[in-house]
């Protein structure tokens, strides 16, 4: 299977933009953060082609849970500590990986994945309470125009 064609960071700022404007619009329906978790995806998963797989990892009593995704199946729940969704709460911030082989404690629910982007979501407190993850078949799939896009599109899920 062709990997696909990854827009340029104009197409994607623009995506992202009205990606962002769509869900603003569907958010005045339900402030119900899981509603708009489950929107967000299926709306980043299916308008950006060079994401694989798309979704959210919930903090739940301490531990990573799969929330709304799109996809191939998902790890239920992360090892605590470990990998990329963990280190975007230790950190507080996006974490970009250009190749998801080179980082340590990887964890690899599917082994097609070679770039990640993480980004954390904060509730109405700034408390981080879920991440986005995004994962891409390329290697070096994202870059900081997606993170950008990525963070603006994640504030609105708690607003």
């Amino acid at each position: 299977m062709a990997a696909a064609k990854k827009p340029s960071a104009e197409q994607l700022r623009g995506r992202y933009e009205r990606i962002a404007a769509q869900l603003e619009k569907l958010y005045e329906k339900t402030s119900d953060p899981l509603a708009r978790m489950a929107s967000a995806v299926a709306l980043l998963h299916h308008k950006m082609p060079h994401y694989f797989w798309t979704g959210f990892y919930r903090l739940v009593d301490g531990d990573l849970l799969v929330g709304p995704y799109q996809g191939p199946l998902a790890c239920m729940e992360l090892e605590r500590q470990v990998g990329v969704c963990w280190a975007g709460i230790d950190r507080g911030e996006s974490v970009l990986v250009a190749n998801v082989h080179d980082f340590p404690g990887h964890i690899a629910c599917d082994s097609r994945s070679n770039s990640e982007v993480v980004v954390p979501v904060r509730d109405a407190d700034s408390k981080i309470v879920a991440v986005l993850d995004v994962d891409s078949e390329q290697l070096a799939a994202f870059t900081d125009t997606d993170v950008k896009g990525l963070e603006r599109i994640m504030a609105l899920i708690y607003h």
